[in-house]
């Protein structure tokens, strides 16, 4: 009791009283709706420091590179590539040391690399949409739980009373609320990374473009 108390009281310190409060209220279910809270945060907050690293200035390494093909200094330029971070360096790579088996086995092997650093861009994502899916889901099956609780005290009591199914229906209320309060966050957050993915797709597609012509002008 006294480790219970001790670790309510920590709770309250740091989230607040009527946080803690709601949380022990609203019973068994709202343990797994803070698991799968914290699992879909885990891997936004992953999401977002990977995808940030991904992100490279287009335009100033393709005026690295570009000036280098079309000087025939391929080496140099797939160098350049190599020590560049993110898919769109990794992409530009994997063209030029295909340069010398000419343009068709560049195109082949820039997409290739494409769709290997697609499945890393996309990685996490499935985690996430798991997160918006049961955390609402978890807080339905809570919901379903406190009506229960409810009319179980109404047939306890033979009558019905406001006070007596009023521990159930807030149960139900509560769970319903932080199911969704946990699936909203990792929602916004997937849809912003999402945009960033496919922003970096774009800007491989342009890389690839870009590199192919230089190589055919060169």
């Amino acid at each position: 009791m006294e480790k219970s108390s001790g670790f309510r009281s920590v709770a309250e310190f740091l989230f607040g009283r009527s946080l803690v409060k709601e949380f022990v209220d609203g019973g068994w279910a709202m343990w797994p709706i803070l698991a799968v809270l914290i699992y879909g945060l885990a891997y936004a907050i992953w999401k977002f420091i990977s995808l940030m690293y991904a992100k490279v200035n287009l335009n100033k390494f393709l005026a690295e590179i570009l000036p280098l093909i079309k000087e025939k200094k391929i080496k140099e330029a797939a160098e350049k590539a190599q020590k560049t971070r993110g898919p769109v360096a990794a992409v530009v790579y994997a063209g030029l040391i295909k340069a010398d088996r000419g343009i068709e086995a560049v195109e082949k092997n820039m997409e290739n690399a494409a769709m290997i650093e697609m499945s890393y861009l996309e990685k996490g994502f499935v985690e996430m949409t798991s997160t918006i899916t049961l955390a609402p889901m978890l807080g339905f099956l809570g919901t379903v739980d406190g009506m229960i609780v409810a009319f179980d005290a109404i047939a306890k009591a033979r009558s019905v009373d406001a006070t007596i199914v009023a521990d159930g229906i807030k149960i139900a209320l509560i769970t319903t609320k932080y199911g969704l309060i946990s699936a909203i966050p990792v929602q916004l957050f997937y849809n912003i990374f999402t945009t960033m993915v496919d922003g970096i797709v774009i800007d491989m597609q342009r890389a690839s473009e870009k590199v192919t012509e230089a190589l055919i002008e060169s």
